[in-house]
């Protein structure tokens, strides 16, 4: 069942799969789902929003279904973790660009720096309950 705040993420990317995991050991009422870019769930809602499905340079944050991307969509995240982490938000206040840039550097040497998996993660017991197939 998709809850109002959807994260897709690349499934095979480390940085990506450590950033779920961040956000699920803080996310303390369970608010957040998610679904990798390479699942049929994710291809399908990626489609809906007219995303291309190919370009996995950026985290896809689907909230209330409104889908925001790359550093406002990791603010946002962040802002709705809410226990400090919402502090972060103020960085809002740099223009887009600035921040994407910067969002751009990181998704661009991703794999480089943090590595790659031979295929998607597998959710534990634990939380497969948080993702969408």
């Amino acid at each position: 069942m998709m809850k109002d705040q959807l994260v897709i993420f690349d499934g095979v990317c480390n940085l990506c799969n450590g950033t779920v995991q961040f956000i699920i050991k803080r996310d303390r009422k369970k608010k957040f789902s998610f679904t990798a870019y390479q699942s049929i769930t994710g291809q399908d809602i990626l489609a809906q929003h007219g995303i291309d499905p190919t370009d996995q340079s950026t985290v896809v944050y689907v909230k209330n279904g409104v889908p925001c991307f790359k550093s406002r969509a990791i603010l946002e995240i962040l802002r709705d973790l809410g226990y400090g982490w919402n502090l972060f938000y103020i960085l809002i206040v740099i223009p887009l660009p600035f921040r994407n840039f910067a969002y751009d550097i990181v998704a661009k040497n991703r794999y480089t720096v943090f590595g790659r998996r031979e295929s998607c993660m597998v959710p534990t017991t634990e939380i497969m309950d948080r993702f969408l197939p």
